[in-house]
């Protein structure tokens, strides 16, 4: 169960990491940003087509939508395992 939650935590990092990453560069020439995108994206794009075209006034906000998906899904897991 620990090594599912450092997994989820590790992964919400990376999310983090791409969503600051996209404020100062695109260039998926550069192997990190290249692999917050190929590492993330799976999670992303499903997020992004179920919100509003564009995000919230043109900010996307599925990097925080992702962000609550896994805080929720470790609650949930965290709340099985101490039954």
């Amino acid at each position: 169960m620990r090594a599912v939650i450092l997994l989820l935590n590790i992964y919400a990092w990376l999310v983090i990491a791409r969503a600051l990453a996209s404020w100062f560069t695109h260039d998926l020439g550069n192997p990190i940003i290249r692999f917050l995108h190929e590492v993330t994206e799976p999670v992303l794009k499903p997020l992004r087509q179920v919100l509003s075209p564009g995000g919230v006034g043109g900010i996307d906000i599925s990097p925080i939508l992702a962000i609550v998906l896994i805080q929720i899904v470790k609650y949930v897991l965290l709340t099985l395992a101490n039954r």
